[in-house]
């Protein structure tokens, strides 16, 4: 693998840094008014490539979420009576919006993330279609009106929206996961608290401003980043008038987001972490699964909830996939994703970077061998070398816990039992992937592991158009897809009086 000069950046990049720096709001979104935190407390944003301070940002105090509360509330009445064109409508412009401006949010991204541009723009198309997806959704949330089976009845659904909601965002996808979340919200009719990541808070912060821009009301949308994540959310989560909180995040704190969020019988979305298996078997077209194990494992510098966090390859094609694997993770370029022909970036911080350097040592010291990469790259910056591992025992941190990094652990199976068995040797159950040619045993492993995703024979499968989310202790809910917008709506029910109650049936005399 090649590693870039990190001090390479142009000028010209230096002079679109700071423009697009200084059009970035930088404060709180309360009612329609960016404005200071209440005690004027602000915290920096870095940027991981260079650990260099982006940005200064108003650090929301509890007051603050109260006030952003207030806002949300009072503007939930009006809002849900608005029609759903004018909801679909603002939506579709925020989508157009982000078309304009996508170099702008990919930049952004890069800045405040680390992920190369490259990859920045990808994800700027993929959060946007959660906006054009659900401008569409917007006018087609359907009810119902049909005749009760006795006759005595005419029964009359309709779906409404659930009310505030409080969203929190995580620091990996800061785009997509804002989109996926804020567009079914104002389709629905629901007001919103946007709560950003400490780290990666200046996307959301642009992306509100779009959603200004394309029109929505003041009040409805609120945003309020803070270096304390506990003084947004304890607030609001207490306050009786929020009726929603969609979380995307670490399992821990998605617990504890649950437990408060029985005091109010709050409807919850917990989007939370995974480990994913990526399942090779010996029928296998190798150098698709070897291209899948790329896109799965690398994008996003393997920090994604929905990485292949375990090859688990069958033994008698595993030399096969390993020597390809550690060939094109070889040719990786390692640098700032401000510099072209970088394919990996830095990880988010130190403490994440660390993690992994603990991940691979534990391995080694377990009898694992590295085969590509297995450091850090010193420096400024937090960078790690892609890492492949072969020999990787059962046991090692890497192959029960999310590793949430460029670190690829090898394990073989001998048999499809074996490999289910291993798939499904976790608590988590969110993204999986599956590599064979016999799709009736493709489809026979999807009845057997318990995950909410899998790809067959693909390596990246999220879209704005399917359900997203998992099982077991990866959540709750579904984001994106048809399912999406009901998780921000609630049923109601209304009996009508039977029309023809008081009109004869014809040749009885009696009421209908």
């Amino acid at each position: 693998m090649s590693i870039t000069d990190q001090t390479a950046t142009a000028a010209p990049i230096q002079d679109r840094i700071s423009a697009l720096l200084a059009k970035t709001p930088t404060g709180l979104l309360i009612d329609g008014q960016w404005r200071e935190a209440s005690d004027g407390g602000t915290f920096e944003v870095e940027n991981p490539a260079t650990g260099e301070v982006l940005a200064t940002m108003a650090s929301a105090t509890r007051e603050d979420a109260a006030a952003a509360m207030d806002a949300a509330a009072a503007a939930q009445e009006s809002w849900a009576r608005t029609p759903a064109r004018v909801r679909s409508e603002i939506l579709r412009r925020a989508f157009d919006l982000v078309q304009e401006r996508a170099e702008d949010l990919a930049l952004l991204m890069t800045l405040e993330m680390g992920k190369p541009v490259a990859e920045a723009m990808g994800e700027v198309k993929y959060g946007g279609e959660f906006l054009r997806w659900f401008s569409e959704e917007a006018v087609r949330d359907y009810g119902r009106y049909v005749q009760a089976p006795e006759g005595t009845l005419r029964m009359l659904v309709t779906r409404k929206p659930v009310g505030p909601c409080l969203l929190i965002t995580p620091w990996n996808f800061p785009l997509a996961m804002a989109t996926r979340k804020v567009a079914p919200a104002v389709a629905a009719g629901c007001t919103m608290v946007l709560k950003p990541a400490r780290l990666t808070p200046l996307t959301s912060q642009y992306f509100a401003q779009i959603m200004i821009d394309a029109g929505i009301p003041a009040g409805v949308l609120n945003v309020v980043s803070s270096k304390s994540a506990s003084d947004v959310s304890e607030p609001i989560m207490a306050d009786a008038r929020l009726r929603k909180v969609s979380f995307t995040g670490s399992t821990p704190v998605g617990k504890q987001l649950m437990k408060a969020a029985t005091d109010n019988v709050l409807r919850t979305s917990m989007e939370l972490g995974g480990n994913g298996p990526l399942i090779v078997f010996e029928d296998a077209d190798i150098d698709k699964a070897v291209t899948g194990a790329m896109a799965a494992k690398m994008r996003n510098m393997g920090e994604a909830c929905t990485a292949a966090n375990r090859l688990l390859v069958h033994e008698d094609v595993a030399e096969e996939f390993i020597a390809k694997l550690a060939e094109k993770m070889a040719a990786l370029t390692v640098g700032p994703g401000v510099d072209e022909g970088v394919s990996v970036g830095p990880l988010v911080e130190a403490k994440a970077r660390d993690s992994v350097e603990e991940f691979v040592a534990d391995a080694v010291e377990r009898g694992a061998k590295v085969v590509v990469g297995g450091s850090r790259v010193e420096g400024p910056g937090y960078f790690f070398q892609p890492t492949l591992l072969r020999d990787v025992p059962k046991d090692a941190r890497a192959v029960c816990e999310e590793i949430f990094g460029p670190v690829a652990p090898v394990v073989t199976f001998a048999d499809e039992d074996e490999a289910v068995a291993l798939a499904n040797a976790t608590e988590y159950g969110l993204a999986s992937y599956v590599f064979t040619e016999n799709i009736s045993r493709g489809l026979r492993i999807g009845d057997r592991i318990e995950f909410g995703l899998m790809g067959l024979n693909v390596g990246v499968i999220s879209n704005a158009a399917a359900p997203f989310g998992g099982v077991k202790q990866s959540g709750l809910g579904r984001e994106g897809g048809a399912e999406g917008i009901a998780e921000y709506t609630t049923t109601q029910y209304i009996g009508v009086e039977n029309p023809w109650a008081d009109v004869p049936n014809p040749g009885t005399g009696t009421p209908a």
